[in-house]
């Protein structure tokens, strides 16, 4: 094989990851990134990758056919590879399982039940209506039941974004902290060349350039006459204090709890984070916040007994007119992987492999 001079544009988890397979291979990476050496602050707007909740759900996918299934269903087998060549950087790294999903009325009831009998071997169970109302820490509201994925759940992702960089510093990966001001191609053919103007004004020539900064994606591909258009979507993410002192803790929780659209993640003794992707656009309204407080009536009891130690948003790019995600080959040499929406930390290992399909080709 022949190895290539790459620079992936984006060192969110999906960026990272990518240059992560692609110098496995080999190939002579460079990942450039803006905001690549700063710490997540959850006091403002953070990328999706810091602002994710590191949601991990590959099989309880409602369609059975399709890329989008066929992508989850190759990232469900990845990573525990990949986790366990990240575990020797931290310990701790693990898919934190199981997730349960509550249904919210009987039609979606029937539709996992089907799902049910489908998945079996996937790890898939139906869920008893009564669990979870007896808990002192009780989950929503529930009449239904609703389905249990043992293999589903969650990665942390700031431990996950660790894992990354350290390797990729082992790796040797080139990283720089730089805005991407233009992508201009030297040549015809296959064997293109790409020019990467940076904001010191310091040309890059690579084989590929591979772009994976989601709504960042867009300006660049404009200026070269390709047009990727893309939605911001924010999902925000409570950070919750119980002030009472339950000796069981989380017991009896599963990782992640979902339910209406809302994703309840214990973390810690009587810490919690609720989070969901809500709303479009880039500014959090108080309505959404509200709702994701209250969950529209199907709050726990306890919920009213916490206190907040931080919330946060984060925004995700939504593809208009076509699948998540973007998976393109634009041009010989220009790659683009991006516009996950609310799966990028899931995709991200099937994400990568195609990539690295692509510049084998």
């Amino acid at each position: 094989m022949e190895f290539k001079e790459i620079a992936v544009v984006g060192a969110g988890i999906v960026g990272m990851t990518t240059a992560y397979r692609l110098s496995q291979l080999g190939h002579n990476v460079v990942i450039i990134d803006p905001e690549l050496n700063q710490d997540q602050n959850f006091d403002r707007y953070t990328n999706a990758s810091q602002a994710s909740l590191g949601i991990i759900m590959g099989n309880i996918f409602r369609r059975s056919t399709g890329r989008s299934w066929r992508l989850r269903q190759r990232s469900m087998s990845l990573w525990p590879e990949l986790i366990q060549e990240l575990y020797e950087v931290d310990k701790s790294i693990r898919i934190e399982k199981p997730l349960i999903q509550l249904a919210s009325d009987k039609k979606e009831l029937e539709l996992m039940k089907k799902l049910c009998k489908e998945r079996a071997n996937l790890g898939l169970k139906m869920l008893d209506p009564t669990i979870g109302q007896t808990l002192k820490r009780s989950w929503p509201r529930n009449k239904y039941g609703g389905l249990v994925s043992i293999n589903d759940g969650r990665i942390n992702p700031p431990t996950l974004l660790k894992c990354l960089r350290i390797t990729l510093d082992k790796l040797k990966v080139k990283k720089i902290s730089a805005e991407v001001i233009s992508l201009s191609r030297s040549s015809q053919g296959k064997q293109a060349q790409w020019k990467i103007m940076l904001e010191s004004r310091t040309i890059l020539t690579k084989d590929f350039v591979i772009i994976c900064s989601a709504l960042g994606s867009q300006s660049l591909l404009n200026q070269i006459g390709h047009e990727q258009k893309m939605e911001p979507v924010l999902g925000q993410a409570i950070h919750f204090t119980l002030n009472d002192d339950d000796q069981n803790n989380w017991k009896e929780w599963p990782a992640v709890l979902t339910s209406n659209g809302i994703n309840f993640i214990p973390i810690e003794r009587n810490e919690i984070l609720i989070g969901a992707t809500l709303e479009p656009g880039i500014q959090p309204s108080r309505s959404a916040l509200s709702k994701l407080k209250s969950l529209n009536g199907y709050a726990p009891h306890w919920i009213k007994n916490v206190s907040i130690k931080r919330q946060w948003y984060g925004i995700r790019a939504k593809p208009l007119g076509q699948p998540a995600p973007l998976l393109k080959t634009i041009e010989p040499g220009l790659i683009i992987n991006t516009a996950h929406y609310r799966n990028g930390i899931l995709l991200a290992p099937a994400c990568a492999e195609w990539v690295a399909n692509q510049i084998n080709i």
